[in-house]
């Protein structure tokens, strides 16, 4: 396990807990809670696998995509949790293009994060 990615999920998954519990609004909720959930992804991907970072990335976008589509579906409502609050929250209700974006924002941020990160552990090796 790798626990500084581990440490970065459990703040990530806190971070976005108190969005979701307090925060009301147009921008922060919508858009950078999506960037936070897949940093949040990530982040728990890459404390519990041995995946590097372009194939953690990879299956991070996957899952979001793939849960944006469900979205899109009407999955939820059609598995009978359309009306679960917690699963609304965790994976969402309606489909928005905009967040396939903030899923892809989060992704590039991400990759620019471990890119200086390695970077840096080079410069000290």
């Amino acid at each position: 396990m790798r626990s500084g990615y581990l440490a970065a999920a459990i703040v990530l998954f806190a971070i976005e807990v108190l969005i979701a519990l307090f925060v009301r609004d147009d921008f922060v909720r919508p858009y950078v809670g999506d960037v936070l959930a897949v940093a949040l992804v990530y982040a728990g991907l890459r404390a519990i696998t041995p995946l590097g970072v372009n194939a953690a990335l990879a299956v991070t976008l996957a899952i979001a995509f793939a849960i944006e589509v469900a979205q899109a579906l009407g999955l939820l409502a059609a598995s009978g949790l359309g009306d679960n609050a917690v699963a609304r929250v965790v994976l969402g209700g309606t489909f928005d293009w905009v967040d396939l974006a903030a899923y892809a924002i989060g992704a590039v941020i991400i990759a620019l994060i471990e890119r200086v990160r390695e970077t840096r552990e080079r410069g000290r090796a």
